[in-house]
């Protein structure tokens, strides 16, 4: 695994009339990825699962753990996609979007930005789309069905894992600007990750193995976003995130 600010090397060119075969095999093609993600862990196991070019088609190019590693990595390297985390040190996966507009409208060689986070929250996937990224897919997502889905954006289409489609449909379709929660705003992303599991039932040790941090750091959480809600436990955390949707 290289340093989160290194590329891993360069691949060759494309063949672009030989379409891509969906989950494993090349077909011929070759696609150039970079990773983004504040979890070395995560991207060890995205590399293992889908950067065994000779099987897949996909050459991982190389990775970032941060806002200005990301934008530092996708300009030397220029990948055709990056897969990129929502949550970011530095501004997020929409500071990353921004920063890289111009690579991603470049007529000759387009960057293109498939989202991979562990949020379903409708505020996430509709501000990266509107940055500009052409999807956005949960981490429960197998390796087969990532390979495909980097291959379908690296041909410009729009890739959404199930429901997520309808929360841009929505968005996109309605000209009002959403209502601005000025509770939730107090909250990081990471506590509203963690707010929207406890949500859900999870326990401290599943929150912990699905965002990557100990268990420990979920307690921090979960006491933080207790004390800026002024609420007094779980059972009244669920019903406030119930109440806004967000679960």
């Amino acid at each position: 695994m290289s340093d989160p600010t290194e590329a891993n090397g360069t691949a060759g060119p494309a063949e672009a009339d030989v379409p891509a075969e969906s989950g494993g095999g090349t077909g011929g093609r070759r696609v150039r990825v970079v990773l983004v993600d504040d979890h070395r862990m995560f991207r060890t196991g995205v590399q293992a699962e889908i950067g065994q070019t000779e099987q897949t088609g996909v050459e991982v190019v190389g990775e970032a753990a941060d806002v200005d590693q990301a934008v530092t990595v996708i300009t030397a390297t220029r990948p055709e996609v990056v897969l990129l985390d929502v949550h970011l040190p530095g501004g997020g996966g929409v500071e990353v979007l921004r920063r890289c507009s111009a690579l991603m409208a470049d007529p000759e060689q387009p960057v293109r930005f498939l989202a991979l986070s562990v949020s379903d929250a409708a505020e996430d996937v509709i501000g990266v789309i509107r940055g500009g990224a052409r999807g956005y897919v949960t981490k429960t997502i197998t390796g087969t069905d990532l390979v495909d889905s980097v291959f379908r954006v690296q041909e410009g289409d729009a890739v959404f894992s199930p429901r997520l489609a309808g929360f841009v449909l929505d968005a996109f379709a309605s000209t009002d600007a959403p209502p601005v929660d000025e509770d939730l705003d107090r909250l990081t992303q990471r506590e509203r990750e963690v707010l929207r599991l406890i949500a859900r039932g999870y326990a401290y040790k599943e929150i912990a193995k699905q965002l990557f941090i100990s268990v420990k750091t979920v307690e921090s959480h979960v006491s933080a976003v207790l004390r800026k809600l002024q609420l007094s436990n779980r059972h009244e955390l669920t019903r406030w995130a119930t109440a806004r949707r967000l679960v």
